[in-house]
């Protein structure tokens, strides 16, 4: 699962002066003067007027929320977003990134495996840190939010408070508690939670599934990996406050909401927007693939391979053929399927829970990808097991297709049935096959 801060398993936020030293130095020269002329901009205007006077805690603050947009890395794909606090006063601009980790942590792996990694926020010079993203090729966009003065202090003060050592470490869920809606919920929270309010109600903004693969649909592993771990909790109708897990869904919905202005009057929560730099690069599409056809071919050319050889199974040759394939089939879906039933029962990822794909990826079919080669070498006993396993797999592979039409089971995996069905029924009747064989010898 993971994502830059989501689906992917660990967020890519690095550190101000991680910057990467094989960037052409002639992208990195026009990169550096474009963010030069955006960023000082608000410097420059705060040298224009350095008596400016002291009418109230927070205005000398600008606050911007700052989208990171996808990379190249499959961990990016899902973009990033931050909070600039520029101080117009000093010039100084501090951008606050959450979604930070370190493989150096103590049992990083094991616990990221288990679902309960810990991240951690931190601000950083805000010119060298979007430098980065420049460089990347990531398109950088920047929201002026429209806050009063006491938020934009309030604001500031939340995030200090937020990045000192005993507060800045949180337990990190790529769906509700990312660095996209760690930004979200301190928007909110100036706001008196009118964020949340104005986008909880409408459950019509896709799906933890739907945004997932379709930011991903261009790596095929990656494409097959979420539609095959993400369980049923993946598919609940999300609202647009859900959906702000996804960065650029956020940058999209704070500018359609408006807030109280000085005067009561309803006011657009963003004041003004401008893109910092804009990526040559494009990633992801706007909508989940529809690749059924392509994994039901896929399924059947498996399938073919697995059942052919075994219309003649006197010849050792075709026995051989099919005894090979099928097991190979068997310990890739047998290992699958073990993946997917420890995620379920053994880890606190939630989204994976309740898989519907467990009756296509069956953890019975990896004791076949074992017994099926001794029954091939004619150990004792070991056909009638593998008869047993693969009748076993092709029953419950074809139950999990018919139980399709009910409606408590309604989790989006075709894809997955298309490839996995018709394999897992020829490898049933190629099993029976070779068991009708043996008899006759």
């Amino acid at each position: 699962m993971t994502t830059d801060c989501h689906v992917r398993l660990a967020d890519d936020v690095p550190p101000h002066d991680a910057l990467p030293g094989k960037t052409p130095r002639r992208r990195r020269s026009v990169a550096g003067a474009l963010l030069s002329l955006l960023l000082l901009a608000p410097a420059a205007a705060a040298q224009e007027h350095p008596a400016l006077p002291d009418t109230g805690r927070g205005t000398e603050l600008t606050i911007s929320l700052v989208t990171m947009g996808p990379g190249k890395a499959v961990w990016e794909r899902f973009g990033h977003n931050a909070l600039w606090v520029q101080d117009d006063r000093t010039g100084a601009g501090r951008i606050y990134n959450y979604g930070l980790f370190s493989f150096e942590q103590d049992n990083f792996i094991v616990r990221f495996v288990e679902g309960r990694p810990e991240y951690w926020m931190q601000g950083f010079d805000a010119e060298p840190h979007l430098r980065y993203y420049v460089t990347e090729n990531r398109s950088v966009w920047v929201q002026e939010l429209n806050l009063t003065p006491a938020q934009r202090a309030d604001l500031r003060d939340f995030l200090e408070w937020n990045e000192r050592p005993e507060n800045r470490f949180y337990r990190y869920d790529p769906y509700r508690d990312n660095c996209s809606t760690r930004i979200r919920d301190a928007i909110d929270r100036v706001l008196g939670g009118r964020l949340r309010e104005a986008t909880d109600h409408d459950r019509s903004h896709g799906t933890y599934r739907s945004h997932s693969v379709r930011l991903v649909a261009d790596h095929l592993p990656t494409y097959v990996g979420l539609m095959l771990a993400l369980g049923e909790p993946a598919d609940r109708p999300l609202s647009a406050w859900e959906a702000m897990f996804i960065p650029l869904e956020m940058r999209r919905y704070v500018r359609d909401l408006t807030v109280p202005g000085a005067d009561g009057r309803e006011e657009p929560l963003v004041i003004s927007e401008r893109t910092v730099f804009e990526s040559t690069a494009s990633y992801g599409r706007d909508a989940p693939p529809d690749w059924l056809p392509g994994f039901l071919a896929a399924g059947l050319a498996i399938a073919a391979l697995i059942a052919l050889p075994m219309r003649r199974p006197a010849r050792r040759s075709a026995r051989a053929a099919a005894t090979v394939t099928a097991s190979l089939w068997a310990l890739v879906t047998g290992i699958a399927g073990l993946i997917l039933a420890g995620l379920w029962l053994f880890t606190n990822h939630w989204i994976a829970y309740r898989n519907e794909n467990l009756f296509f990826a069956n953890p019975a079919a990896l004791l076949l990808a074992v017994t099926l080669p001794l029954a091939a070498l004619g150990v004792r006993g070991a056909m009638r097991l593998s008869l047993w396993l693969a009748g076993a797999v092709a029953a419950l592979s074809l139950l999990g297709f018919v139980l399709q039409i009910l409606p408590w089971l309604d989790q989006v995996n075709g894809p997955i049935i298309a490839l996995a069905l018709p394999p897992n029924l020829a490898l049933g009747w190629a099993v029976l096959r070779l068991r009708q064989h043996a008899v006759r010898l």
